[in-house]
């Protein structure tokens, strides 16, 4: 899984110094300032269910937005011949989900729920509302308010916003899909669903039917141990 360290290499790329030491202060502080509370980015999933629901997912998803975000730029001026202000794009991509690890809590079967903050406050108000307490620019503060498009509070009115959410949607929308295949194959291959999967296991799981068909998929549930040596599944193949 990816380390804190692979962030804050994005971090360093942000230019503007005051910025770029907000960010930074952010991500090592690790702290509500609202309750006072601490959280763990490293440890956070990225969602409770539909996308990157596993510890480390979290910050797996930043990681991945950052890079999606920083190409899309690079589409943008190289062949739309645009300006994008490129701090804005690194603050808002790194910081647009930060308050889901101060959001969720983990039940002892590995399943997600909201925290009692989380309950009162959703990830995107809190982040907008901490970030603002720390002085953050407006056109950052949007671009983080707006990664929600029209399923949040408001929608992007500005390029590097769209940008972040382009970026948000297209890594949210390819591993959730690719979780909820697994889940599926899992299903159907075996009659058995786990209440959680890693990415790797998702995303094997998908190559592996692809390649070898529902027998891959029994064996390679029998590895990841949720079928016995010598057990069948419910699909032929």
């Amino acid at each position: 899984m990816p380390s804190l360290a692979e962030l804050m290499a994005y971090v360093d790329m942000i230019r503007d110094a005051e910025l770029r030491a907000k960010v930074r202060a952010v991500l090592e502080e690790q702290k509500v300032l609202l309750t006072g509370q601490g959280f763990s980015l490293e440890e956070s999933p990225g969602g409770r269910s539909h996308h990157h629901a596993y510890p480390g997912g979290l910050l797996q998803h930043t990681l991945a937005t950052v890079r999606l975000a920083l190409a899309l730029c690079d589409v943008v001026e190289s062949i739309y011949g645009a300006e994008v202000n490129r701090d804005v794009v690194l603050a808002a991509t790194i910081l647009h989900d930060v308050m889901k690890a101060a959001c969720y809590s983990e039940l002892e079967d590995g399943r997600y729920i909201l925290s009692p903050l989380g309950e009162r406050l959703d990830h995107v108000t809190l982040a907008v509302s901490e970030l603002a307490r720390r002085g953050f620019p407006l056109e950052v503060l949007h671009a983080v308010a707006a990664h929600h498009a029209e399923h949040g509070p408001v929608s992007p009115k500005t390029l590097e916003a769209l940008i972040v959410h382009v970026a948000d949607l297209a890594d949210a929308k390819l591993n959730g899909e690719v979780l909820r295949a697994a889940r599926f194959l899992l299903r159907e291959g075996v009659g058995v669903e786990p209440a959680r999967l890693t990415h790797d296991q998702a995303f094997r799981l998908v190559i592996v039917k692809a390649r070898e068909g529902w027998k891959g998929v029994r064996r390679y549930a029998r590895e990841m141990g949720l079928l016995p040596e010598g057990a069948g599944g419910q699909a032929s193949g």
